[in-house]
């Protein structure tokens, strides 16, 4: 059934669903993911496919973790999960290219329990543009 909107059922555009999950955590911005990072106060995910990584680099010292595994990788109670995942205080920076797919990756892994995740406002291409360490991808 359409709402008054002309949308089934409460369907919301993607522009209403990024708005409503940014506002249930606060997002970083690249010199204090840096930071956070290098203190050893948050893990740096990167969530960016393969062909994006071989062109722009990587970012030293974070965790490549395909977007289909971040669940699996990051679940402390999961068996297949990192090393580093070994609570659900965990602050982890979740990265993509700019900054969308990251902030529903954040939101997927608040509902895991992991209540300090984030994403880096602007992905790793505000991180490149504000002049932070970026390292060739191998190969």
């Amino acid at each position: 059934m359409s709402g008054a909107d002309g949308q089934a059922g409460g369907a919301v555009g993607i522009d209403e669903l990024l708005e409503r999950v940014r506002a249930g955590y606060d997002r970083v911005e690249p010199r204090d993911a840096y930071e956070a990072a290098r203190a050893g106060e948050a893990l740096l995910v990167d969530i960016r496919y393969a062909a994006l990584r071989e062109r722009d680099g990587l970012i030293p010292g974070a965790r490549v973790v395909e977007r289909n595994e971040l669940e699996w990788r990051l679940d402390p109670r999961g068996s297949h999960r990192l090393p580093e995942a070994t609570g659900h205080d965990l602050r982890v920076v979740v990265v993509c290219n700019e900054g969308y797919a990251s902030s529903l990756a954040a939101e997927s892994l608040h509902r895991l329990g992991l209540h300090r995740a984030t994403d880096l406002t602007g992905g790793f291409q505000a991180w490149r543009a504000a002049g932070l360490p970026v390292v060739p991808a191998p190969g």
